[in-house]
């Protein structure tokens, strides 16, 4: 399994539901007594979740340090395990969720089933279509790099971080019922006044370091040459932007659809 650092998984999730919870509405939160988070992370779609629902919210990661984060911030039970064995007795939850989870898993089968496993009523998924992320951005080199980029990693990563609405497909072959699926579009924008987590993400475009951080991923797609020519693209792009910053006058939107996928235990009631 891909691992993500807290402040990774806080800067992409932070927010998602605060516009619009209706994408969430097929998971019945508010029936619900009993509901895992599996793959919580630092807890953000865990919040939401007890916001939600008058029963009890109960998150799992893999990682310790993340969900000792989950746990600090929510202040729900937290319970460190694997989403593809999971702890948990038969029909221990009526709800069973994830979020951004199945994409980073080798075997994304083995965790639904798990989830139908440990469920009593529904299952759900959370996924985003990386494949159809839109970006529009005020330095005109940022959007066909940042294409290229997307195309070239997902074709080099261990797994499939663009499986979107195919987790419809999974369900139904795990056995689940009356299967559906809504798609939600998170928003992220970049606009004066520029916080501290967007200057330092400028300042990673502009030395290397942004597209470093998926070097092992490209080199499995790309050329030595290639690889060295789209970094130095990607480092005068980013100077770019730093530059339209400084001015402030740089702004980029990003849409990251995502799929949620509900479906029903067989025999739930």
């Amino acid at each position: 399994m891909r691992k993500f650092s807290k402040a990774y998984l806080r800067r992409t999730r932070e927010g998602m539901w605060d516009d619009s919870r209706d994408a969430l509405s097929d998971l019945s939160l508010s029936d619900r007594t009993r509901v895992l988070d599996a793959g919580a992370g630092t807890g953000e779609l865990a919040r939401v979740l007890d916001e939600e629902t008058p029963g009890e919210v109960v998150c799992l990661d893999a990682d310790a340090e993340l969900a000792r984060v989950a746990r600090e911030r929510t202040g729900l039970q937290t319970v460190t395990g694997d989403a593809t064995r999971l702890p948990f007795a038969d029909d221990s939850f009526d709800l069973a969720v994830c979020q951004a989870l199945l994409v980073n898993l080798p075997d994304p089968a083995a965790a639904v089933s798990e989830f139908a496993r440990v469920s009593s009523g529904l299952v759900a998924a959370v996924e985003p279509d990386n494949a159809d992320v839109g970006v529009d951005s005020t330095v005109a080199a940022e959007v066909p790099l940042e294409r290229s980029v997307r195309e070239a990693y997902i074709e080099g990563v261990a797994t499939n971080v663009a499986l979107g609405d195919r987790v419809t497909e999974l369900f139904s072959a795990t056995g689940l019922r009356d299967v559906r699926t809504r798609r939600y579009y998170h928003q992220k924008t970049v606009e004066p006044p520029y916080d501290e987590h967007q200057l330092e993400s400028a300042a990673r475009k502009a030395s290397g370091a942004g597209i470093d951080a998926h070097e092992a991923e490209l080199r499995r797609v790309l050329s030595a040459s290639e690889y060295d020519a789209l970094r130095r693209d990607w480092r005068e792009m980013g100077r770019a932007v730093v530059e339209q910053m400084r001015e402030e006058r740089y702004r980029r939107a990003e849409v990251v659809p995502f799929d949620v996928t509900v479906g029903r235990v067989p025999d739930a009631k």
